[in-house]
């Protein structure tokens, strides 16, 4: 199902959160999304092979596929990009991605596929140029890739965040928007506790997206946060959280037990 998140009949911004199938828990919900603005296209972290034939069919009903101008990737997990050989394939479009990525794009592609079409964003984001808009490439990185960005439309004064704000739910909850900060927070913090870097980074994201006017985030897993107070409530939460190597102990490191237990033999 496809979820209008803002449209005022030149400028459209589309959410997918249904097109991976559910099945027992062995995948994880994504969610891709598409912003249109006077007649250009691009797609926000497309996803995997998984997602490619029902995204290509469900963007159809929207926008021409084959017309796409840009493919803009948070960073290079296969969950976020490995279908974007497909994508090059069947469309003239650009892949906008982190400078520290853009030498392993071509590894998800057929050899040559990628010449000339890799726009390197660089380590302070930049100015993406869309129809009579812009999108905003802004840093973020270690949360959780160390060459990261999420992608500000300040039309719809939407963040697509990427993995951060990630929850781990259905589908069909994914669809819905945050309600209850406080309960939501379970959903959020094992995921953040360990794909996220540290509070350094954090808190120096959180100074930076304060400057922006910003009236719902949505995240590349799980539920979006809509409206001023959410907003609000997610980045101060982010600001104070303890993750990654704030957690790390001397435990974590140390040798397995299996082999401890059989005597240490090879």
């Amino acid at each position: 199902m496809a979820i209008e998140l803002f449209n005022d009949g030149q400028h459209a911004c589309v959410m997918f959160s249904d097109l991976v199938e559910e099945d027992e828990g062995e995948v994880v919900q994504t969610n891709q999304f598409f912003i249109v603005d006077h007649g250009q296209g691009a797609l926000i972290d497309p996803g995997g092979q998984m997602t490619y034939n029902e995204l290509f069919i469900a963007l159809s009903r929207y926008f021409p596929p084959k017309e796409l101008k840009y493919i803009l990737a948070s960073h290079a997990d296969p969950d976020i990009v490995a279908s974007v050989g497909r994508w090059l394939s069947g469309s003239a479009c650009q892949i906008v991605i982190s400078k520290l990525w853009s030498r392993f794009i071509p590894h998800f592609c057929p050899p040559g596929k990628t010449a000339g079409r890799i726009i390197a964003i660089p380590d302070e984001g930049f100015k993406i140029q869309l129809g009579h808009s812009h999108i905003l490439a802004l840093p973020a990185h270690f949360l959780h890739s160390e060459g990261n960005f999420q992608f500000y439309d300040p039309l719809s004064k939407i963040l697509f965040s990427g993995d951060l704000g990630a929850s781990m739910v259905s589908n069909a909850d994914a669809a819905q928007a945050v309600t209850d900060f406080a309960a939501h927070v379970p959903r959020m913090l094992p995921f953040h506790r360990r794909y996220m870097s540290g509070n350094r980074a954090c808190r120096l994201w959180a100074a930076m997206v304060r400057q922006l006017d910003i009236e719902c985030i949505v995240p590349q897993h799980g539920c979006m946060f809509k409206g001023r107070e959410m907003v609000a409530s997610f980045i101060d939460w982010v600001e104070q959280l303890d993750c990654g190597i704030d957690l790390l102990a001397e435990r974590h490191y140390s040798l397995p037990t299996s082999w401890l237990q059989s005597g240490g033999e090879f």
